[in-house]
């Protein structure tokens, strides 16, 4: 594995959720009748900065809203909270209350993290209200289909709720826990590995260590680990194939490391050969799902020309393949990585 800095689009643009897009979401339970919306929480006078525990900005503001509004807000998202958490059943907020909504200026889609909190215990858990975005609602699909992780989201016209997802941000990891004496480099590696593979091919970009956690999990005899994707704006959007391969960004420096102390060319071959089978076993039982989502995304804009043409030649190049070069859009590069590796694994 090999690691150089990668330069990223500054601006993607926000792709609509088109009727068609609509109507696969309704299929699969992911479209929701919302009390209230992102533009109602844009509604806020002022807000103010927010610092860390160390006193530099978060990037983060409290927003101030008006005193007639707070209630309303509240209540609807506490709704919002029922409809993603337990289908609509109100009795899970009867004791939960609103503590804190938060903006953030960084980034596309300018999420509102919501932290709700229990009053019986104070047990507190946050969601996310962010402006939909296309890319981003098909960068969860392919969470949901091709990794082993689920991800839990609604969408409402222009709106798009999601839920936390719990973690280590991958650069805090870094700094403070990465060379913990009980915990396994080579599992960390393997599963950085593996990562790695399941984002060229489902061809989410930009994992910088920032946009994924490091999920903990003690086992009976070691600690398991799991990388998680929590930024999904870049999937198929960029045309520089280094864009899909974590390993290349320098925030990332520490994993690669880790990566090539403690595995050899076998064992990485081995990582990615036991990752893509799991992503077969996937592609087998959610078929049909894929299918639908193929067919729907394939109809869209969700990049430009020049990406693709860029994209393609890359991945030829990379694979060695030139059937890559006959694909018109980022959805048949996909489908064309997961043909691939199907035939592989019949090998």
């Amino acid at each position: 594995m090999e690691n150089n800095d990668v330069k990223i689009s500054k601006k993607k643009p926000i792709f609509p959720v088109t009727p068609a897009l609509q109507k696969y979401l309704r299929t699969y339970q992911r479209e929701a009748k919302l009390p209230i919306g992102y533009n109602d929480l844009m509604q806020f006078n002022e807000a103010f900065p927010l610092m860390d525990k160390f006193g530099k900005d978060s990037l983060w503001e409290g927003p101030i809203y008006a005193q007639d509004l707070i209630e309303t807000l509240h209540d609807g998202l506490k709704e919002i909270y029922a409809n993603l958490k337990a289908s609509g059943n109100l009795r899970i907020v009867e004791h939960k209350y609103i503590d804190k909504i938060e903006y953030c200026t960084f980034g596309n889609t300018h999420p509102f993290r919501i932290r709700i909190v229990n009053r019986l215990n104070d047990v507190y858990d946050y969601f996310y209200i962010k402006k939909a975005d296309a890319s981003r609602i098909y960068g969860l699909e392919m969470e949901e289909i091709l990794s082993p992780n689920q991800v839990n989201y609604l969408v409402d016209g222009d709106t798009l709720v999601e839920e936390h997802i719990a973690g280590i941000p991958g650069d805090v990891f870094t700094k403070g826990q990465l060379y913990t004496p009980e915990f396994n480099p080579t599992r960390i590696a393997k599963e950085f590995v593996k990562f790695n593979e399941r984002c060229l091919i489902m061809l989410l970009g930009d994992m910088r260590a920032y946009n994924f956690v490091v999920q903990i999990t003690p086992d009976f005899d070691d600690i398991q680990f799991r990388i998680r994707a929590i930024d999904f704006d870049q999937q198929f959007y960029e045309g520089n194939l280094k864009v899909y391969l974590p390993q290349f960004f320098k925030e990332n420096l520490p994993y690669v490391k880790m990566s090539m102390e403690q595995l050899t060319e076998k064992t990485v071959l081995q990582y990615q050969q036991e990752e893509r089978s799991s992503i077969v076993h996937r592609v087998r039982s959610e078929r049909h799902r894929l299918t639908d989502l193929r067919d729907v995304s394939n109809k869209e804009e969700l990049t430009t020309p020049e990406n693709i043409a860029l994209l393609k030649q890359g991945m030829s190049d990379y694979f060695k393949d030139k059937n890559y070069l006959r694909c018109k859009t980022m959805t048949d590069i996909i489908e064309l990585n997961i043909k691939n590796i199907i035939r592989q694994v019949k090998l």
